[in-house]
């Protein structure tokens, strides 16, 4: 590619972390264009089969949501993604956080957690991929659905879990544009990862959302189209909405433990490790968390303790005075044990792969 090329964005549109990338890609303006993706691309540039990816006009690739917008934000810092302030800032990653370590639960279950949603998915698939494909993935997607540990059991667990998560940005997004004020930042992109990419998409919850959550549909209207130029500024003074508290703690109540869990359990296996191994495997072990007195077995993989790490990393980075600043605003809402966890272990990325890095 040369300069003058457009950015190439691998996608899908039922993509969970497609989902979670292609708004900011609108927000920042940028020239791009979206091809369905090619598996075999994706694993010769990356080593793994994990989308979406973003393939520069100088040719470079950039993979992870997480990364993506880093590296966006580096390029092009107007306008801008990240708040800098320490509140605002670390309220975004705990969103962020939430959604790659928990909200995968409620959006697989929505795509995939009874019968009739699991036909309309599957009729989905096969119109988006064609027939044998279409099948294939969604054999795919279904083991990952058990690898979550959505089952029939944990249907009323879940769905409480939804309704109160749907009920809290109802309220929020019924007074404010996005989750931080006028301005999206990448905290409702990532959301969007799954109240678009499954939510909106699926026929099922769709309806759910249209009959009982419509200012989020206007939500996911307005970050899917940002008109970036039009968008004012963030909260006054570095504050966080009572609305937005709430959804914190909706998150924080059922996610922060479950996250902190799995943490730990990487910690445990990375502990016992060979000296010599510095590679982090995709997957270790099954675990059994609770969600609303419901335990539910799902896979543990290192990538928790990395996204952990991403918050840690910016919380950590402010100064005594901001940090209580945070611990004041996140009071109450499920997510200060979270901030004060100190993990034994560092994860750092080589070639796209996680690797422990010696503390």
């Amino acid at each position: 590619m040369t300069a003058g090329a457009p950015y190439r964005f691998l996608a899908f549109d039922l993509s969970y972390f497609s989902a979670k990338v292609r708004p900011a890609l609108r927000y920042k303006r940028l020239w791009y264009e979206e091809v369905p993706a090619d598996l075999s691309v994706v694993y010769q540039r990356t080593g793994m089969n994990f989308i979406p990816i973003v393939i520069t006009p100088e040719d470079a690739t950039w993979q992870d949501s997480t990364d993506i917008y880093a590296h966006l934000e580096e390029r092009y810092p107007d306008p801008p993604l990240f708040p800098m302030t320490p509140v605002q800032r670390v309220a975004a990653h705990l969103v962020e956080l939430y959604v790659d370590e928990f909200a995968l639960l409620p959006a697989m279950y929505t795509r995939w957690g009874t019968d009739e949603r699991e036909r309309y998915t599957r009729a989905l698939f096969e119109a988006t991929f064609g027939t044998q494909m279409g099948k294939l993935a969604a054999d795919t997607m279904l083991s990952r659905r058990d690898s979550l540990g959505i089952e029939s059991a944990n249907a009323t667990a879940i769905e409480a879990h939804t309704d109160d998560l749907l009920a809290a940005l109802s309220s929020h997004f019924t007074d404010h544009r996005y989750l931080l004020g006028s301005r999206m930042s990448f905290a409702d992109c990532a959301l969007m990862g799954p109240l678009y990419g499954h939510f909106y998409i699926d026929l099922i919850s769709r309806k759910l959302l249209l009959e009982t959550a419509l200012p989020v549909v206007s939500w996911i209207q307005r970050c899917n189209f940002p008109d970036s130029a039009s968008h004012k500024d963030w909260f006054a003074d570095d504050a966080l909405s009572p609305s937005l508290i709430e959804v914190l703690t909706v998150m924080g109540r059922d996610a922060a433990p479950a996250i902190l869990q799995m943490v730990r359990v990487v910690e445990r296996w990375a502990d016992d490790r060979p000296s010599d191994k510095a590679k982090a495997p995709h997957r270790l072990t099954v675990e059994t968390i609770t969600l609303r007195g419901t335990q539910i077995k799902r896979i543990v993989v290192p990538y928790s303790l990395w996204s952990l790490q991403q918050a840690l990393d910016v919380y950590r980075g402010f100064n005594d005075d901001e940090r209580a600043r945070v611990d004041e605003a996140i009071k109450g809402t499920g997510w200060a044990e979270v901030l004060a966890y100190v993990p034994r272990h560092r994860l750092r990325k080589e070639n796209f792969k996680l690797v422990f890095k010696d503390r």
